[in-house]
C-alpha cells in the first residue's frame, strides 16, 4: 500500500511539473516560443558590395515588435556591416561617438554620404541627433559617426543587446533603403 501512495504522489509531482513547464511557469516561455516570431540573433549582420549611390536620409519608425531605422540612398546600395560593439568610433579618426543605451550597435552603410565631387549628400542638423527616439521601446539615440573613404558609419544606442536584422528595399525610383530593425524583446 505504501508503495501506491508513493507512486501515486510521485506520478502527481511528475505531472504537475510537466503541466508547470508546458505553460512556461518554470522559468520562463517555452524554449520554441519566440517573441513575436523573432528569430534573428544577435550577431554580425554583413553584406560586402561598395556602391557610390550616396546616402540622402535616415528616418526611424516604432512596430509592435521592434524599432526600424531606416538609411536612404540616391541609388542602389547592398553593402552594410551591423554590429554590437563596446564603441562606435569615427570611420577617419577613430573618436568615440557617445550614445545613451545599455548596447550599442554600429551600422556601417557601404555607401558615401557625399557625392563625387566631395558635396554633402546629408548633412542633418545635429549629428549627435539624428532622429527623435523619445518613447521608442529599444532606441536610445542615433548619430552620425561619419563618412569616409565610400563608407558610413551611423551610431546606434539600444537599451540592451537584442535580436537585430538588416535587409535592402528597391526604391522608391532608382534609390534604396537600407533598414534594420531591432526587436523589443528577445
Amino acid at each position: 500500500m505504501k508503495q501506491s501512495r508513493m507512486t501515486g504522489r510521485l506520478s502527481a509531482t511528475f505531472a504537475a511539473l510537466a503541466l508547470t513547464a508546458g505553460l512556461g511557469l518554470a522559468g520562463g516561455p517555452p524554449a520554441s516560443a519566440a517573441y513575436c516570431g523573432i528569430t534573428w540573433g544577435s550577431t554580425v549582420k554583413a553584406a560586402p558590395t561598395y556602391s557610390s549611390a550616396p546616402i540622402t536620409n535616415v528616418r526611424s519608425g516604432r512596430h509592435e515588435c521592434f524599432d526600424r531605422l531606416v538609411i536612404d540612398a540616391r541609388g542602389p546600395v547592398s553593402g552594410y556591416r551591423v554590429a554590437y560593439v563596446n564603441k562606435v568610433g569615427n570611420p577617419g579618426s577613430g573618436a568615440t561617438v557617445p550614445l545613451r543605451g545599455g548596447a550599442r550597435l554600429s551600422v556601417t552603410v557601404l555607401a558615401p554620404a557625399y557625392d563625387d565631387a566631395g558635396r554633402a549628400t546629408y548633412s542633418p542638423a545635429r549629428r549627435s541627433e539624428l532622429v527623435n527616439v523619445t518613447g521608442y521601446s529599444t532606441f536610445r539615440q542615433v548619430a552620425l559617426a561619419g563618412s569616409y573613404e565610400g563608407q558610413t558609419t551611423f551610431g546606434l544606442g539600444v537599451r540592451a543587446r537584442l535580436p537585430v536584422r538588416v535587409f535592402v528595399v528597391p526604391g522608391p525610383g532608382a534609390g534604396s533603403r537600407v533598414v534594420i530593425d531591432v526587436a523589443h524583446l528577445w
